[in-house]
């Protein structure tokens, strides 16, 4: 089968990881401290925390900003459910806006509509969580100034934007990468295997609050300081080395995940730049089919996580389903990303129904996820354009 997405690993990667393998420190220890640099400077960020996986940054992300029982978080409902999640595992409600049809990211014009009427009933948001889809960024000054009007802070789910930027105001010369948190508190990164880079599992949390950072650090490692500033006085004859100064977790990255990550971003921008190769291949050679190939933004950058494709049974002849089992049968592993968060069955016991969104659910009903990797070869891209080629002929 060829995959939907796989990660690239290098012997120069293996010789790092072999590296930490042969030192003092698996666990937590200084390739994590310098993993944690290189992206915050990548990303032109002041602060950045790795932790064990997107999930469990999206989490202390969450907790760092108070979201708690009574609280309203907002998201996109085109999203893996670890993004709306993050809010429930805090105790707080949940709430979906709309996606833009072009880009299937969270549309602004429905965003502020939202908030207006949500204004009206005193029921705002406290964070909104945008989701870069694709890798193609959202519309972030947009969100950014509508957090300054409404009140709320801002979580960008970046999982799949490693290696993005974007542009407010279009020009090239002022494009700016993802994670530099301008008009988010707080962007989280993923590494899990099929993203643009890898440390097998693995996350991080950007911000450029220190207090932020600081309470990031904290909440991924037990709640525990070691800091005397912030350890309360105890007796002078008991030793106290440490104190659990909150409620926290060990969602904390090793030393083997964070090396890995090391020796996986010397090559992000190559990573980035097969993916636009593979892409636009792909742009040249369905360009004549009835699908509908995904829509880049002169604004942004993508870092191409994932190359989606549409297809109308009515405009088309063939229907998601029959195009994913003909994909399938000819040994392509397409996958669908994804369904609506409020479809699955714990949300809808929440009351969510059925056409909540009609944008995400129109896009649910049309999506494939071809097959989009950087060492996808030209004859395996070949055999995934032939076979939908035959399936329109």
């Amino acid at each position: 089968m060829i995959p939907y997405g796989r990660q690239s690993i290098s012997q120069a990667d293996i010789d790092t990881v072999v590296e930490v393998l042969r030192s003092d420190f698996l666990t937590q220890g200084p390739w994590v401290a310098r993993f944690e640099k290189r992206v915050a400077e990548a990303c032109a960020a002041q602060y950045a925390v790795g932790v064990n996986s997107a999930t469990s940054a999206l989490h202390i992300a969450c907790m760092a900003l108070d979201l708690g029982p009574g609280d309203w978080l907002w998201t996109s409902p085109t999203t893996f459910v670890a993004s709306a999640n993050s809010a429930r595992f805090c105790g707080a409600e949940v709430d979906f806006v709309d996606i833009d049809p072009r880009t299937y990211n969270m549309c602004p014009d429905a965003l502020e509509e939202k908030l207006a009427l949500a204004a009206k009933n005193g029921r705002l948001p406290k964070v909104v969580m945008p989701v870069h889809l694709c890798g193609q960024p959202c519309d972030m000054a947009r969100i950014g100034a509508l957090s300054k009007q409404y009140g709320f802070k801002v979580i960008e789910d970046a999982s799949h934007a490693i290696g993005a930027s974007y542009s407010a105001d279009g020009k090239e010369d002022t494009f700016e990468p993802v994670g530099n948190c301008r008009y988010s508190d707080i962007t989280v990164f993923s590494f899990h295997p099929v993203k643009i880079i890898t440390t097998a599992e693995g996350g991080m949390a950007l911000t450029n609050d220190a207090l932020m950072a600081n309470r990031l650090q904290r909440l991924r490692s037990h709640g525990i300081t070691s800091d005397p500033a912030e350890m309360q006085p105890r007796p002078t004859d008991e030793i106290w080395n440490y104190q659990q100064i909150r409620l926290g977790y060990n969602y904390r990255m090793t030393d083997l995940q964070a090396a890995l990550g090391v020796s996986q971003m010397e090559r992000l921008s190559a990573f980035v730049e097969q993916r636009h190769r593979v892409a636009h291949r792909y742009d040249t050679a369905l360009a004549d089919l009835p699908l509908q190939l995904p829509w880049q933004s002169p604004s942004s950058y993508s870092s191409y996580h994932l190359y989606p494709i549409r297809v109308n049974a009515q405009t088309g002849g063939v229907s998601q389903r029959q195009l994913y089992d003909l994909l399938q049968a000819g040994k392509i592993n397409v996958n669908l990303h994804y369904i609506p968060v409020y479809r699955h069955p714990y949300y809808e016991a929440m009351g969510f129904k059925r056409g909540y969104c009609p944008q995400a659910e129109a896009y649910y009903k049309e999506a494939l996820s071809i097959p989009m990797y950087p060492t996808l070869s030209e004859a395996e891209q070949d055999h995934v354009i032939e076979v939908l080629r035959r399936a329109f002929a």
